[in-house]
């Protein structure tokens, strides 16, 4: 059960430590479903208590037209982009030319949620939407936790394509990771 005191304290802190989220300058834009808990918690809760100019999108990521995204982020000049690697992979699918037929350098800051990326499609992500020079935050948490359990942190961690969190040695949330031997009485901190 996600309950208002731990729930928003985890949403508003992961919100800004993970994004690296300067609410007097930045336009942010979780591009997931409202009703889905990445919409509850990173659409809603996180940018409000953060007081964050935020986007909120509905529809398809393709109608009218397949740069639909592309055209929300140069026309809102939005900052910071977290959306999912099916997503992404559609993107790529699309071809780049819908990326092309827009201005994207506003972005400084590019995050992924749901299922893990792939190193394809983090790499097409890096390269095409962030231009190769905007670090990706690759996400990893489940339902129950409502919020972001581990991701390299921008500046703090040097990301890895396709992995949630490389060499992290912790978490926003200030859970640390561990290795598990075969053995179940080992178990070692990473």
């Amino acid at each position: 059960m996600h309950t208002t005191g731990g729930y928003l304290t985890h949403v508003t802190a992961t919100t800004r430590w993970t994004f690296d989220l300067r609410p007097e300058r930045d336009v942010y834009w979780c591009a997931a479903d409202i009703g889905w808990v990445t919409g509850h918690s990173y659409i809603v809760y996180g940018p409000l208590a953060n007081a964050a100019t935020s986007v909120l999108f509905e529809g398809t990521p393709d109608w009218r037209d397949r740069d639909r995204f592309w055209e929300v982020v140069e026309r809102y000049g939005v900052t910071i982009l977290y959306t999912a690697p099916t997503a992404i992979r559609s993107f790529m699918k699309w071809g780049r030319e819908h990326v092309d037929k827009h201005d994207v350098s506003s972005l400084r800051l590019l995050g992924t949620v749901g299922e893990p990326i792939s190193p394809a499609a983090w790499e097409w992500y890096h390269e095409v939407i962030g231009g190769g020079r905007c670090p990706v935050v690759d996400t990893w948490w489940q339902t129950e936790t409502g919020g972001q359990m581990m991701t390299p942190l921008p500046g703090l961690h040097a990301a890895k394509p396709g992995a949630a969190c490389g060499r992290c040695r912790g978490s926003p949330s200030g859970s640390s990771t561990r290795r598990v031997s075969n053995s179940p009485r080992q178990a070692t901190a990473t």
